[in-house]
């Protein structure tokens, strides 16, 4: 992961001590936040224009997943453009400091907003990706506004090099699944690869008990309601080491199976265990049924929150939310306590291992990426998640279990219905509208708020 460039500017007449003490202050803010800052400061329209010459050549050997350009103080329009153009392909932060108040009650300024207002304008006509922020004298700094946005530049410059692992194609033959690869590549520059099952079917029959034994172990830890068929924890270890070995060989961030068509159909046996596995001890994103854009959500949640980015579908619609939960498995980091798992039977299937572990509960953000008119769109809700009441997916041996689930109060569950793009939507826990916000504003993506 990069670094943030912190350029702070100010007017050659502005007093030195002044300029220099309020960007220290900034950048240390910033820092206190986390964010990994390559500052320079202070950078004035001198005649000869050394400081911007200095400024860009500290920079250069520094790889920069954003620019902030700090407006300490009134400071001429050029000067601060010249360095913006260096960086002009990567998002910007225009923030205006503020002036302070004296024992005495003067205002003391140094027209940080008269810099800032002579750009904003300007780097909007240039056609800069770039947010802009102000600080307001009594009032706290806008520090927190200004990392957000950094992290969701980072976050944008992390998925850049993204690549999705996909076995398969198109599972059950849905169409809410797929995606235009081109047009997503060019967007947000992730990679959808395909691999075949038939790999991980001879990765398996040269799998070494080392390569297992770690798996085998972590099935075991869990808490299970009712003892597991012993081969299917084999089944499950096996099949997930050699998955594993693919995704590690080829640097997957997210795994997506076909499923029901797939190794339900073809291989006998559900992928559940190995969809939990894959999340618990190799910490890639996992979704079923080949959902392009729903593991690009999953990595888009993760980048800017740091969490599971956990899928959940919808089984039911009410007055007052939604019913969504998950016929199979969900993360560990979703879980409100062990991980609880019970063999079980569907249709067809006398051989799984099913998550039925209980989900936490509290605020959450519900969203996913689609297209709406034509155009890349990410819609997005926040709602508060309750335990919900006791339910059943029909066609389960009885009695049948309690699937992990969560009833999701929305403030407007019919305008979000009205809009849904898939039965597969990404949760994540915390209001996290704005980090997707600024995310998707640096990737030019739609946002659609319900």
């Amino acid at each position: 992961m990069g670094k943030i460039a912190f350029v702070g500017f100010g007017e050659v007449n502005t007093p030195i001590e002044l300029l220099t003490g309020k960007c220290k202050n900034a950048q240390r803010s910033l820092e206190a936040l986390g964010l990994p800052i390559a500052g320079v400061w202070p950078v004035t329209d001198d005649p000869d224009g050394r400081d911007v010459d200095g400024a860009l050549k500290r920079l250069e050997e520094t790889v920069c997943d954003a620019i902030i350009l700090c407006i300490a103080g009134w400071i001429p329009s050029h000067a601060v453009i010249r360095v913006a153009e260096r960086y002009r392909d990567i998002p910007m932060v225009l923030w205006g400091l503020c002036g302070w108040t004296e024992e005495d009650g003067r205002l003391v300024t140094t027209a940080d907003q008269a810099g800032t207002s002579a750009l904003r304008g300007v780097m909007e006509r240039l056609g800069y990706t770039f947010c802009y922020f102000y600080d307001i004298v009594g009032l706290p700094s806008r520090a927190e506004e200004v990392a957000r946005y950094c992290r969701a530049a980072q976050a944008a410059a992390s998925l850049r090099s993204a690549v999705v692992g996909m076995a398969g194609y198109r599972d059950m033959n849905l169409y809410g699944t797929l995606c235009d690869a081109v047009a997503l590549k060019k967007a947000l520059g992730i990679e959808i690869e395909c691999f075949e099952l038939l790999e991980a079917v001879q990765r398996r029959e040269r799998l070494t008990e080392e390569a297992v034994l770690p798996a085998v172990r972590r099935i075991e830890g869990w808490r299970c309601l009712k003892p597991l068929p012993p081969s299917a924890v084999r089944r499950a270890a096996e099949w997930y080491a050699s998955i594993s070995q693919i995704a590690a060989a080829r640097g997957y961030r997210a795994v997506s199976l076909k499923d029901v068509d797939g190794m339900k159909k073809l291989l006998g046996f559900p992928p559940a265990p190995v969809f939990m596995l894959l999340d618990q001890l190799d910490g890639v994103c996992v979704i079923p049924e080949n959902d392009c854009l729903g593991a690009v959500t999953q990595l888009m949640v993760k980048s800017v929150t740091g969490q599971c980015a956990a899928y959940l579908e919808f089984y039911e619609f009410f007055a007052d939310g939604v019913l969504a939960g998950v016929p199979d498995f969900v993360p560990e980091e979703m879980t409100d306590g062990a991980v609880t798992v019970m063999p079980a039977a569907f249709g067809e299937l006398s051989e799984g291992i099913l998550n039925v572990s209980l989900l936490k509960t509290g605020t959450v953000t519900l969203c996913r990426l689609g297209e709406h008119q034509g155009v890349h769109t990410l819609h997005m809700t926040c709602g508060e998640a309750v335990t919900p009441r006791r339910w059943e997916e029909a066609g389960w041996t009885q009695p049948a279990p309690q699937l992990p689930g969560l009833h999701i109060r929305l403030q407007d569950p019919g305008s979000f219905a009205d809009r849904v793009l898939c039965q597969h939507y990404i949760v994540s826990y915390g209001d996290n509208r704005k980090a997707l916000r600024c995310l998707c504003g640096i990737l030019g993506i739609g946002v659609l708020e319900t």
